[in-house]
């Protein structure tokens, strides 16, 4: 039985409101990096990797070989010790004993993690040079290592405040006369609003945007580049951004985007036919039938697989809930917001978690 859909919308308005600079773009150079390295994890209750990972056991050869202590990689047996990679991020700015967290993770056949203590790693930048030491006992988010945070398996942890930097990245802000600023998303309007709102405030020509992602920066004789950039950073402007519907592939859920209108138009996806069009008044429900009025702008007809919508009363939110009402899966769902995005029908964008 092919089922059909009633919707209403209107145009929706890009959103407007005011933000901090320091909310929308970055400076270029202050930046965050990434730090690598390989280590080992001991003290694990027979549950690190077995004798199929012949790396682990080549690393435990050398590690006590390093500690004049000979001995053939086929002759260790121990499952107490599983090889990790281990990961960090550098923050900019970063000092020499400053400490930072890791995330240690199993690239072995190690069953868990949990209750051991990685020992001294060595983390890397893509340059290849050491810039932090890692060491310390391997937290695992809740009992074996089912917590609630995003490493919610016991092969995977943390080692909070694990890593102790050595090595600095030089950068010297300070005797920089002229800085850019990068927007996280490409705007001309936003880019031309902060260029006129930075020369306003210092009434003098200190911005210029170069293309929709770029500003750059000339500081002002009488400040430095350190109380320049924190001044600039906490002006604000009329910000002007795209809505965008964010979905749960898994569960079919709209995260945000729920109030976002759709213009007239009919999608036709296996059985089910969304036709949205435009009507100045609810239809007369028939006695007898399931249907119900919601509120003065919806109107639900389940025997007739219907929902029927006035003048803007229809938003993504209503779509979703609709289509899961008939059955449809979080992959329909995904198809159905697709097409009428290809269609013109959503002026959003669509991003799929």
């Amino acid at each position: 039985m092919r089922r059909t859909l009633f919707f209403l919308l209107l145009l929706f308005p890009l959103l407007g409101h005011a933000v901090k600079i320091k909310e929308i773009s970055n400076i270029i150079g202050v930046r965050d990096n990434q730090l690598i390295g390989y280590g080992l994890i001991v003290g694990l209750n027979k549950t690190g990797d077995g004798t199929t990972s012949k790396f682990t056991l080549q690393t435990i050869a050398n590690m006590l070989q390093s500690m004049n202590v000979k001995l053939d990689p086929k002759d260790i047996k121990s499952k107490n010790v599983a090889a990790v990679m281990v990961t960090a991020t550098l923050p900019p700015f970063a000092r020499q004993g400053d400490k930072i967290d890791v995330v240690v993770s199993s690239i072995g056949d190690a069953k868990s993690i949990e209750g051991g203590t990685l020992l001294m790693t060595p983390l890397k930048g893509v340059d290849g040079r050491i810039y932090a030491l890692a060491q310390g006992s391997v937290t695992i988010g809740g009992r074996n290592g089912r917590g609630t945070g995003t490493l919610n398996h016991a092969t995977a942890g943390r080692i909070p405040a694990g890593a102790l930097v050595e090595q600095e990245v030089a950068f010297d802000l300070y005797s920089q006369r002229q800085a850019t600023l990068s927007l996280k998303e490409a705007n001309f309007k936003n880019a031309v609003a902060i260029q006129n709102i930075l020369n306003r405030f210092y009434k003098e020509h200190v911005a210029i945007a170069v293309d929709a992602r770029t500003i750059r920066l000339k500081k002002p004789q009488r400040m430095s580049m350190i109380e320049f950039l924190a001044t600039v950073g906490d002006l604000s402007i009329d910000y002007s951004n795209r809505q965008r519907i964010v979905i749960d592939e898994r569960t079919g859920t709209i995260v945000s985007g729920v109030d976002i209108e759709v213009e007239p138009v009919m999608i036709t996806h296996g059985d089910i036919t969304i036709q949205i069009e435009e009507q100045r008044t609810l239809p007369s429900l028939k006695k007898g039938s399931n249907g119900v009025n919601i509120g003065n702008d919806l109107q639900l007809q389940p025997d007739n697989n219907k929902i029927v919508t006035k003048n803007g009363a229809t938003t993504v939110a209503n779509i979703a809930r609709s289509l899961k009402k008939l059955g449809a899966s979080p992959k329909d769902i995904i198809s159905i917001l697709e097409a009428m995005k290809n269609a013109g029908a959503i002026h959003a964008d669509l991003q799929i978690i």
